[in-house]
């Protein structure tokens, strides 16, 4: 019986703890940011149109665009630049922090582009 319970509380240690650090740390991604507000905006809420609005954008699909411009699946040449050194941690952190972020209302045509 106790060999069950010590399995169960680890179990559950375990899976509380993993899902948390997949998630990326939003902090750490606020302090990565500060490079991205040149084109996406102070509050990742771009105003030129040619650079896209990351805020509130869903967690996943920021994580594969950074993962897919770091590995060349994405052509850009400025996103390959700064996105080839990100880590797998980072690229969560970033994801996990834009994607907490409140979207704002496209200027182009009034719908969000979410």
């Amino acid at each position: 019986m106790k060999r069950t319970l010590a399995t169960f509380a680890v179990s559950m240690l375990v899976t509380s703890v993993v899902p948390a650090q997949a998630a990326g740390d939003i902090e750490a991604g606020k302090t990565k940011a500060i490079v991205c507000q040149a084109c996406h905006g102070v509050d990742g809420n771009s105003i030129d149109p040619q650079y896209p609005r990351l805020a509130g954008q869903y967690r996943d699909y920021l994580q594969r665009a950074l993962h897919e411009y770091r590995e060349g699946g994405r052509s850009n040449a400025i996103m390959l630049g700064f996105a080839k050194p990100l880590t797998d941690q980072e690229i969560e952190d970033l994801a996990a922090y834009f994607a907490a972020l409140p979207g704002k209302l496209s200027t182009l045509d009034g719908k969000l582009d979410k």
